[in-house]
């Protein structure tokens, strides 16, 4: 299985792999949603949906079909 944005729990931080570059909204590349960024889940709204993303210190909110779409690697903490 693959893990997407989709797949993250709250807190955990990942790099941005990959994704189809005609499924991601332009406003979101903008913002620094690229391959190689780093992205943390910081909050799920009630209804779980939308997703509150941090990517590369900016605060972000993205639709669950979106986040569905962009794959990670998720990043090991050591606690």
């Amino acid at each position: 299985m693959q893990n997407t944005i989709y797949t993250l729990k709250k807190g955990e931080k990942a790099i941005i792999k990959d994704f189809d570059i005609d499924l991601i909204p332009l406003k979101l590349l903008e913002m620094g949603c690229l391959p190689g960024n780093l992205v943390e889940l910081l909050q799920i709204a009630p209804f779980g949906d939308p997703l509150y993303l941090d990517i590369n210190g900016s605060h972000v909110a993205i639709r669950v079909e979106t986040a569905r779409e962009i794959e990670v690697e998720l990043i090991k903490t050591n606690l």
